[in-house]
């Protein structure tokens, strides 16, 4: 039986305050981005203060998201979780002022993997509780049975690591020390665990901090009543964007390479579904419940499908609980997108990544084609290396998530060498992961040929090369898109694939698939990850000369790729058109 997420639109105020609300919701952002500084310079792990891969928020008092900062689209689903599961837990009657709540399980507190913790803490005013500051951090390792907790094979949650449902880690300003200490020593870097989990409990006290000086300035009930507006304003902002799409059911494919295990291609279906002024997202021909860790827990998917419903009709639509009324979602139970417990759900961005390219490719029966994007790589590859420091002998874990390329446009290029859709990482430097690990980066690149040839290229994939300095290295990685590749649109090409090699050049090169878990490493040996293109938009033969040269010049496309994709009289009419030589021509 299918899991529905639905909420009756809100009534409508019969007037706006259009001024206020734009202040009152830019103040609710500006505490959002203060908390987020405070997260980022205060943090010790890397992937916190260097990959910024967290999120932060603030709720009202009933556990409606007022103000999400403005990082990771992902990440809003573990903060509506642990908010919503906080409440389910306790009732505020039997929470003081001091207290944080801390939470990360899938599907004991609305998670949506093991390594993402949830802090989660009351603001009171005058003794009573007005809204919830938020945040969550992704953190390296939580135990389980691989280093940095995520594997594509595993089975079950509970090999993914600590599961945590929501529980008290401070009591009126002291932090429960047991409680702290369990978590971080489950992990395989305890004081890492522990000095992050530290930050993240302060960063909420100076959320909560301005909240209750702004609503202290406004009074009480005139924030109530802005925040109640707010809701209303966006919700039937929302019902109007909706009502004016044409009445009908859309439906897009794409797909999983495999599950995790190296199963048959998985598809992802997205069923767009319009009726007047609602707006109902199924996943009814998605693939079954992956064996590996690919699936998609519940508040996983209602964060992709709010990003996506965003993205596509109203971009500029305050992201706040108001924006989720009118929108129904649902999806098969034992799907992929809606697993039974205890399926492992470490993967889950992949596959998100999936459903989001889906949901974009049913949209486009519904959008004029100037609003159109081809396909991205719709995908967050990853890798990780793990060892001990040689110095100290002290454990560590470095992971990275990987930009790829995004689809073309209507009007231009996709991008370089970005993150797409539901994530938003920065990268970590180079000048980091050599400084804290035992790794050096070889090559760091836009991965040529990899963009879908078209009157407008797909984005370029990245190419990252890192060497082990040490033996008994591991590397693990997570990807797909080896066998399917980004569609291109209105006649475009499709986007290039995944291609991770170990010792690249070398007599004893190897092909290794997308998805490997703990391969040891000698010191010396390097493996090559390159991530897929976005798709092409529009007829290769119909790209403009200077555009044609100048990829030839730059190098973004080799004269061999070119010659294939847009013909050869093209390509030496480009050339002779701008009167310049190129590096591919030389090739």
């Amino acid at each position: 039986m299918a899991h529905t997420t639905s909420q009756t639109p809100a009534s409508v105020a019969p007037q706006f305050d259009a001024i206020a609300m734009e202040v009152f919701s830019n103040r609710m952002l500006s505490i959002t981005e203060t908390m987020a500084l405070h997260m980022m310079r205060s943090s010790y792990s890397p992937v916190i203060k260097e990959r910024r891969d967290f999120s932060v928020g603030i709720f009202d008092a009933n556990g409606r998201l007022i103000a999400q900062g403005t990082h990771i689209p992902l990440h809003l689903g573990s903060l509506l979780g642990g908010v919503e599961s906080l409440l389910q837990r306790y009732s505020v009657d039997q929470m003081i002022d001091g207290d944080a709540f801390v939470c990360n399980d899938p599907y004991l507190a609305g998670g949506t993997h093991i390594p993402d913790i949830s802090v989660v803490t009351p603001i009171f005013i005058d003794g009573e509780v007005v809204a919830f500051a938020a945040n969550i951090g992704h953190h390296s390792d939580l135990g389980g049975a691989v280093p940095g907790s995520i594997s594509p094979d595993s089975r079950s949650i509970f090999s993914e690591g600590l599961r945590i449902p929501i529980i008290r880690i401070a009591r009126a300003g002291e932090i429960d020390e047991d409680v702290l200490n369990l978590i971080s020593q489950n992990s395989r870097m305890a004081e890492e665990r522990r000095l992050d989990l530290r930050v993240q409990i302060a960063v909420n006290e100076r959320g909560g901090t301005e909240t209750k000086a702004l609503f202290r300035r406004m009074g009480l009930d005139n924030a109530k009543t802005a925040i109640r507006d707010v809701f209303a304003y966006t919700a039937e902002r929302l019902r109007r964007s909706v009502a004016s799409l044409p009445d009908g059911r859309y439906s897009f494919t794409t797909w999983l390479d495999d599950d995790g295990t190296g199963s048959e291609p998985v598809p992802i279906v997205a069923n767009v579904i319009v009726e007047d002024d609602q707006l109902h997202i199924d996943l009814e021909g998605t693939g079954p419940q992956a064996q590996g860790a690919f699936n998609v827990p519940r508040n996983a998917l209602r964060a992709t499908i709010y990003y996506c419903v965003k993205a596509l009709l109203d971009p500029d639509l305050m992201p706040n609980s108001g924006m989720f009324d009118g929108v129904k979602i649902s999806a098969p139970e034992g799907s992929i997108a809606n697993p039974k417990f205890p399926a492992a759900v470490g993967v889950r961005s992949n596959t998100c990544q999936k459903i989001a390219g889906a949901v974009f490719g049913a949209f486009r029966d519904v959008l004029p084609i100037e609003r159109q994007i081809a396909s991205s790589n719709d995908l967050l590859p990853s890798f990780l290396f793990a060892g001990t420091q040689p110095d100290s002998e002290r454990f560590y874990v470095c992971g990275e998530t990987i930009g790829g390329g995004g689809g073309a446009r209507y009007d231009g290029d996709g991008m370089d060498a970005i993150h797409v859709h539901v994530t938003n990482t920065l990268n970590l430097p180079t000048e980091s992961l050599e400084n804290e690990y035992p790794l050096l980066c070889e090559e760091y690149a836009l991965a040529v040929d990899s963009g879908g040839a078209g009157r407008w290229r797909g984005g370029l994939g990245i190419a990252r090369q890192v060497r082990a300095l040490h033996d008994a290295t591991t590397f693990s990685a997570r990807s797909d898109s080896y066998i399917h590749g980004a569609e291109g649109l209105d006649g475009g090409q499709t986007g290039g694939l995944s291609v991770i090699t170990r010792n690249p050049g070398r007599d004893d090169q190897e092909a290794l698939p997308t998805k490997v878990a703990q391969l040891i490493l000698k010191a010396g040996d390097s493996i090559r990850v390159q991530t897929p293109g976005g798709g092409g938009f529009g007829p290769a033969k119909e790209r403009p000369l200077d555009e044609l040269a100048r990829d030839l010049r730059d190098g973004f496309v080799s004269q061999e790729a070119a010659e294939r994709d847009y013909g050869t009289d093209r390509v030496r009419a480009a050339i002779e058109a701008t009167g310049s030589s190129t590096a591919a021509s030389a090739q």
